[in-house]
């Protein structure tokens, strides 16, 4: 029994050196799901399609609880995304940071597949471990596609978070002019303050970004 066990113990360790990353979640078949992961982490969509039909579990997630659906939202890879959706993953499982797809294809502006996870029924009402919702991330990074598809989903254009900042304070410190106009356009609260009692107005001045102060300061 005892060799028997050493031997299991071995197998595992074999197993986990030759697939890093994968995270036991008491998977139907190890191989398939650790196939999955490096699959969606080089992209390889044949590869992936290969894995689900040999019965690699769909929420399968690796050490930073990635799923593959969250992989390709990071790198805009649409024909990844969808197979894994049609496969039945969890649209909203996020890492162990708390990031979801959505975030992430929020955050690296890919506007298309926000809207295809949307669709698919993403909330947009979450933060991370850093408090970041998929409008912060949008509107923090200068996406002005996927900033307004998160307000025609209902995301409020003043909504507050972290800090009492809100999007067009965001961008409005990072100087992203495009999120800003469309902000404005929306009808942002310029008046709004954040905890420091600092207007979006200010927050631009401060980070001396001349055009986005230009157009806050237009009457």
């Amino acid at each position: 029994m005892r060799q028997l066990v050493h031997r299991t113990f071995a197998l595992w360790w074999v197993l986990a050196a030759l697939t890093p990353g994968v995270w036991a979640q008491a998977p139907t078949n190890p191989n398939l799901n650790a196939q999955l992961l490096v699959a969606a982490r080089q992209g390889d969509l044949p590869a992936v399609q290969r894995a689900l039909r040999q019965g690699a579990a769909p929420d399968t997630r690796n050490r930073l609880g990635k799923t593959a659906l969250l992989m390709a939202a990071e790198k805009g890879q649409m024909e990844l995304a969808a197979t894994m959706l049609a496969a039945g993953t969890d649209v909203n499982l996020a890492s162990l940071e708390k990031v979801t797809p959505l975030m992430a294809a929020c955050y690296a502006g890919h506007a298309e597949l926000v809207r295809r996870l949307l669709d698919a029924g993403a909330r947009w009402d979450g933060t991370d471990r850093m408090n970041r919702s998929a409008m912060v991330y949008a509107a923090g990074q200068g996406h002005a596609a996927a900033v307004g598809l998160l307000l025609d989903r209902g995301v409020g254009v003043d909504a507050a978070y972290e800090n009492a900042l809100t999007a067009l304070m965001w961008a409005a410190g990072q100087g992203h002019s495009a999120v800003v106009k469309l902000l404005l356009a929306r009808g942002a609260n310029q008046a709004a303050r954040d905890d420091r009692g600092l207007t979006a107005l200010d927050i631009a001045r401060q980070a001396k970004q001349a055009e986005v102060v230009a157009l806050l300061e237009k009457p």
